[in-house]
Formats: C-alpha cells, structure tokens, sequence
C-alpha cells in the first residue's frame, strides 16, 4: 500500500469517526432560534393572541371608543333627565294655571252681578225683589264655579294695606283704624292657587291731619 492511499485511508477513519457530522456553530443556534421565535409570533398572530411585551394598538383603539361611547351615554341620560323634569313642571304648570285668561274673563261678569245685587239692595223696591234674588243665585253659582278651579277671593276688608295684594286707590284721614288700614274695597282682588290675578283695588286710611303733626312734633322734641 503506497503512502498516498495511507494518507487517503487515515481520513477516512477520521470522517467515519466523527460520524459524518459538523461541529456546533453558535450563528447556526441563533439561526435557529429567531426562526422558531418566528414561528411561534405567527402562530399566536393567527389564535388572535398578541405578545404580551407589546401594547396593541387596536385594543387601545377599542378602549378609547368604549370610553367615549360611555361618555355619550351618560350625556344623553342626563339630558334626558332634565328634558323630563322640564316636560312634567310645564304639564303641571299648564293643569294648574291653564285657564287662568278665561278666569280672568270671568271676573267681570262676577263684578257686573256683584253690583246689580247692591243696586237693587239700595233701591228697595219690593218689585225688584225675585230679580235680586235670581242674580245672588247666578253669583254663587260663579262664586262656586271659580272655587271649583281654584279661584280665591283676597281678604281686604279691614285688612292692612299689602302691595303684593291690592292696590291703593286714595288714601283718606280715619282715626278710629291704624293707618294704612283698607277702608273701603272699591273690586274685589282674586288669586289663583296662590297666584295673583288681580289684586284688590282699595281705599286706604292715614292719620287726620292734626295726628300727624303732633305725632311729627313729638319726634322733633
């Protein structure tokens, strides 16, 4: 055997011992690692599960939008809610005060038979007594149908003078009453549930001249 097919015949045995396999590379390991990396990134892409060390921008996305519709929601509930407390104060404010003109229109038919009554009472005419008693009938009547819906008649009589409730026509000297005392009701004020209609015209007393200056007097001294 020649020294060359020696040479040729030691190699050998050297690749057959080792199998006929390549030493570990660390390029290749890495190689392989980012491939299998790869692998699993699409796979989990695919399940619709992202990387948990990554933020996802479409989650983020929807949460933004979830926020902003819940915004909305609470916004149109709240509007909601004052739109139906105004709805039952304006049905409430129109059962309570809704025929308060054809109140009003009625009011002169009251005084128009409060009147005729007092003219009759005056007259003393035995003729006119049936008429008389036929009006007071038509008058309570009113009275009672103005009751029904509400309608007050404002106490004035003797009462002391309230802007808020009547209306001063004139003013006259009267000692026996303290001053700004109603005298005389000249129309009756009517209010409607507590609100004013028309307020009592009236005549209003003050003290007798006389009163007054010594009453100014004994304040300068």
């Amino acid at each position: 055997m020649s020294e060359a097919s020696g040479k040729r015949g030691n190699g050998d045995e050297s690749d057959e011992a080792s199998g006929g396999s390549l030493p570990p590379s660390r390029e290749l390991e890495d190689a392989l690692r980012e491939a299998a990396d790869s692998v699993e990134a699409h796979q989990r892409s695919r399940r619709g599960e992202s990387d948990p060390a990554e933020p996802s921008e479409e989650l983020d996305a929807l949460r933004s939008e979830l926020n902003e519709a819940r915004d909305r929601h609470l916004r149109l509930a709240a509007d909601f809610d004052n739109f139906r407390r105004r709805s039952l104060r304006d049905r409430e404010e129109a059962h309570q005060y809704g025929h308060q003109n054809l109140v009003k229109d009625l009011l002169s038919s009251v005084d128009n038979l409060e009147r005729a009554i007092d003219h009759a009472r005056k007259g003393g005419d035995g003729s006119t007594e049936g008429l008389l008693e036929g009006v007071e009938l038509v008058l309570r009547e009113l009275h009672s149908a103005l009751s029904k819906h509400g309608v007050t008649l404002i106490e004035a009589q003797g009462q002391l003078f309230d802007p808020a409730l009547h209306e001063a026509m004139a003013q006259v000297p009267d000692a026996s009453v303290p001053a700004n005392t109603i005298v005389q009701v000249f129309q009756p004020g009517y209010q409607l549930r507590g609100r004013l209609l028309r307020p009592a015209r009236v005549l209003v007393s003050k003290p007798p001249q006389g009163a007054a200056e010594s009453a100014r007097g004994g304040e300068d001294t």
